[in-house]
This record gives structure tokens, C-alpha cells and sequence, in this order.
């Protein structure tokens, strides 16, 4: 399972022709949604192909199923037919103490992990004990339109309203270990408003964005991916850190300037995450 949630795409539970290209994006997860984009009339057949489709499918993206909310009829119906597959992740909408608790006893027999979906006020404010409540509950995504609704005011491109929000969230879940993921930008044709919101949400600390459009995966994975600049750096880093280490010193520098943890830190990550996904080899690859 590609541990990499740089992109996460929405497809509608209810579109047979979209489910069944989910292979041909490069989306790192995928997420089959039962929820705001199948209508009141379809919620059964989008049950029904989803978990037909989870049988046969296979993908490299990790496969996420966001399920109905709690407080409906169904997300027990829901719940009854997808424990029983083999998929990754459970993306549970308006997630709360309440209904994190529950679904974490309803999982308690499987392996499947639960993203929360934080999309209300009373959400961010608990966030924190929400993502703690189970270590089975792996990560967020912000959801903004709905959290906009929820604070009675407008959702704009520049996200200014959404910025305690994403502070909030992020804050929380790094303190956790948890993924963070950033709320989709929903103007699927204004590219470089998409950049912008990506970048914005990269500086912040998120760890990937969600997407609801398959052309904007190729633009959140290159935000969302370290740069040849940073990769190169990273690696001269590591380099002198090992350097340092044969020689006995404890502390050396770079450039001129002293190197401290919190930059080796950094270093090993972006090289961690580079390998990943490809960017350069490991040191197991073969060459």
C-alpha cells in the first residue's frame, strides 16, 4: 500500500465509467464516495457497485471509501457491507468523538483504518481529541465547503476564512503524527488558483491536498513533491551528517552555516519521501 497521501480524488460511488478507470489516474489514494456525490434515490446502487467493485479491483493508490455520516440511515447499511472488504481506509464525513468512537468499535475486528473528514465547527475546535481517540484513526482531511456553510460564511479561492481552520487542524494532527490533508480547491479550471491553494496549504504544513477532478492530480502531486532543489540540498546534508559522524563530531557545518537536528530532520525526510515516489533511488534499488 503507497503510504504517500500527497493526492487524495474523489470519484462518485455512482458512476460505473468513472469507478472503473480509477486505475488510469496517478492520484496517491482514491477515495469511492457514497456520500455527497450519490444522490438520496442511488445511495443503495452506489453501495451495491462499490462493493462489487472492490472485489475485482486492483490499484497501487490506496483505497479510501468515504461512508454516509453517522446521524443517517446510511451509515449502518454502509458499514455492513464494507467492513467485510479488503480495502484500506474508511473516510467517515462529519467526524466526531461521538461517531469516531463508533466506528472504531464497529471496526474492532478488522484492518481497516479511518481518515476523519473535519467539516464542522464543533470538528475543528475537537480535532485534537478526535484524531486521538483511536490509533486506528490514521489521519484528516479538512473539509471546507461544509465548514464554510457551517461558520455562515462565504468560501472564497483565497481561503482566508478557512485559515484558523487549517492552522487548527494541521497543528493537531503533526502533534499526533497524523496525515493532514487539505480541503479540494472545487474551481476545477483555474489551474493556477489551484497552484496558489496548494502552495498556501504546503507552507502551512498539510501533507497532501484532496482533489474532486482528475485533471488537477498532476498539479497537487508536483506541489505536494519535493523540489530537484530541495532534493539536492537534502542529500548534501545527509552527506556531511555522515561525513561528520566518521570523523566523531557531533555538530559540523554547511555552506557556512552550522547544521542542527531540525535540519537533518528535514533532510531525511524530503530524501524519504523523494524515494517514495520515485524521484531517486534508495539505497536498496537495484541500479
Amino acid at each position: 500500500m503507497n503510504k504517500i497521501y500527497r493526492s487524495m480524488l474523489f470519484m462518485p460511488g455512482n458512476n460505473p465509467g468513472m469507478l472503473q478507470s480509477a486505475d488510469i489516474f496517478d492520484a496517491d489514494s482514491v477515495i469511492f464516495d457514497l456520500e455527497d456525490s450519490v444522490s438520496i434515490e442511488e445511495k443503495d446502487s452506489a453501495l451495491i457497485l462499490v462493493t462489487e467493485l472492490m472485489k475485482s479491483i486492483q490499484l497501487n493508490a490506496n483505497i479510501v471509501i468515504r461512508i454516509n455520516p453517522y446521524d443517517t440511515a446510511f451509515y449502518q447499511t454502509d458499514l455492513d457491507l464494507i467492513k467485510q472488504l479488503n480495502i484500506n481506509t474508511i473516510l467517515l464525513p462529519k467526524a466526531s468523538l461521538q461517531s469516531m468512537k463508533d466506528l472504531d468499535s464497529q471496526l474492532e475486528k478488522t484492518n481497516i483504518n479511518i481518515f476523519a473528514l473535519i467539516e464542522t465547527a464543533q470538528g475543528i475546535e475537537d480535532v485534537y481529541e478526535i484524531l486521538k481517540s483511536t490509533s486506528r484513526c490514521v489521519g484528516l482531511i479538512l473539509g471546507g465547503e461544509d465548514l464554510s456553510v457551517d461558520l455562515n460564511c462565504e468560501r472564497t479561492k483565497e481561503g482566508t476564512e478557512l485559515f484558523y481552520a487549517r492552522t487548527r487542524v494541521v497543528n493537531a494532527a503533526k502533534a499526533l503524527k497524523k496525515i493532514v490533508v487539505d480541503t479540494p480547491f472545487t474551481d476545477t479550471i483555474d489551474e493556477m488558483g489551484l497552484k496558489n491553494d496548494c502552495l498556501t496549504a504546503r507552507k502551512l504544513g498539510f501533507d497532501g491536498k484532496a482533489s474532486i477532478n482528475p485533471r488537477q492530480i498532476d498539479i497537487i502531486n508536483t506541489v505536494f513533491s519535493p523540489s530537484e532543489k530541495e532534493i539536492k540540498f537534502a542529500l548534501r546534508v545527509i552527506d556531511a551528517k555522515n561525513l561528520a559522524l566518521e570523523n566523531g563530531l557531533g555538530v559540523f557545518s554547511l555552506d557556512g552555516k552550522m547544521v542542527d537536528l531540525p535540519v537533518i530532520k528535514r533532510a531525511e525526510f524530503i530524501v524519504h519521501t523523494a524515494v517514495k515516489i520515485g524521484l531517486i533511488k534508495g539505497e536498496n534499488d537495484e541500479n
